[in-house]
C-alpha cells in the first residue's frame, strides 16, 4: 500500500487511529487575508471544500479569488483522526489534501468556484496530480448542503462533454458530503505556504480546457 506503483485507499480498519485531539496549534488569522483560519465565521458566509492536488498551490487559486474570506488548508475524506503530514503522506489515514475556502456568496457563486476547482488541476487521473503520486493527491469536492452536491454534479457533467472533446478520460472527482467527513486543518506551515515562500514548490496546472460552468453573475 505504502510503496506499491500503485496506490490504495486504505479501509477503516488498515487506517491509522490517529488521535482525539490535534497534535499541534493552527495560527489564527490568514496571513494575505487578514481574517481568522478557523470558525465559526460569520453568519452571510457558506464553506466549500475541495482537494485539487498539493494544497499549497490549491490554497492560493482560492484566496486570489475576490470575495473568498478566508482559506486554510488540511486532511479530509479519511478515516484517521487529527492526521499529520506525515501519516497523511503514507497512505494509511485515507485523507485527500483539501482546501477550505470562506466565501462570501453575494460576491463570488459557489458554481465560480467550482469552475475554478476544474480549471485548476487535471480531474481525470485518478490517485494524483501530475508528478504528485499518492491517494492524497486525488480530486473531491466535499458538499456543505444539498444545493452545493446538485451543482457539483452538474458542473462535472458539463466539465467531463468538453474534456471528453479534447481527448481527456473520465473525470474521476470524489463528490461526496462533509458532514461525516470531517477536515482536520494541517499543521500552521502548511497555511498559506505560497505566501511565506513565494518560490516554494506548486504542482497544481489544469488541462487548459475552459469548464462551461460559474458562469452566472456573483450570487445568481
Amino acid at each position: 500500500m505504502l510503496f506499491g506503483r500503485t496506490p490504495v485507499l486504505p479501509t477503516p480498519e488498515q487506517a491509522l487511529k490517529g488521535r482525539p485531539d490535534p497534535s499541534f496549534t493552527v495560527p489564527d488569522r490568514h496571513t494575505v487575508l487578514g481574517n481568522p483560519l478557523l470558525g465559526p465565521y460569520p453568519g452571510h458566509l457558506e464553506t466549500a471544500d475541495f482537494a485539487l492536488g498539493c494544497f499549497w498551490g490549491a490554497e492560493r487559486k482560492f484566496w486570489q479569488t475576490e470575495g473568498v474570506w478566508t482559506t486554510l488548508v488540511g486532511y479530509q475524506g479519511g478515516y484517521t483522526e487529527n492526521p499529520t503530514y506525515e501519516e497523511a503522506c503514507s497512505g494509511l489515514t485515507g485523507h485527500a489534501e483539501a482546501v477550505r475556502v470562506v466565501f462570501d456568496p453575494s460576491v463570488v457563486s459557489y458554481e465560480s468556484l467550482l469552475k475554478l476547482f476544474w480549471e485548476s488541476h487535471n480531474p481525470t487521473q485518478g490517485f494524483r496530480q501530475g508528478n504528485d503520486v499518492g491517494t492524497q493527491y486525488r480530486s473531491a469536492v466535499y458538499t456543505h448542503s444539498p444545493a452545493q452536491a446538485a451543482a457539483a454534479k452538474v458542473s462535472r457533467d458539463a466539465y467531463q462533454k468538453v474534456l471528453t472533446g479534447s481527448g481527456y478520460g473520465t473525470i474521476t472527482t470524489e463528490i461526496l458530503p462533509a458532514d461525516d467527513r470531517p477536515f482536520y486543518p494541517a499543521e500552521a506551515y502548511h497555511q498559506q505556504y505560497l505566501d511565506k515562500n513565494p518560490a516554494g514548490y506548486c504542482g497544481i496546472g489544469g488541462t487548459g480546457v475552459s469548464c462551461p460552468v460559474g458562469v452566472a453573475p456573483a450570487g445568481g
